[in-house]
């Protein structure tokens, strides 16, 4: 007797905040990639589909989406969390912490 079937996993990729296209709120939403996997005596062996979606966390609206949109999104995020939004390198003649750089001009 062989024992197969289906498992689904779901990973959270990220937190962005968009505007709603449910509620029309701008809120954070998160973006989501459900896996299914083939599965062979409990043992998950290798994805069957893959399917990624962004949910609302004001009013639970989910949207699917495909998947160049997910990595554009995800591309968007990381640049964000990097210090640059533009996703590029830093300015030229940019360092931190170099003199006459964030500081405050109204300081004795």
């Amino acid at each position: 007797m062989i024992i197969f079937g289906t498992r689904g996993y779901l990973y959270q990729l990220a937190v962005l905040t968009l505007v709603c296209g449910w509620c029309g709120n701008p809120a954070a939403h998160t973006l989501r990639k459900r896996v299914t996997k083939f599965t062979l005596f409990f043992v998950p062996l290798f994805p069957i589909s893959t399917k990624f979606a962004t949910q609302c966390t004001f009013c639970g609206g989910e949207q699917r989406i495909p998947k160049e949109q997910a990595d554009q999104l995800l591309a968007q995020h990381v640049a964000s969390q990097s210090g640059n939004p533009f996703g590029g390198a830093p300015q030229p003649g940019y360092a931190p912490g170099a003199p006459g750089q964030g500081q405050n001009p109204y300081q004795g």
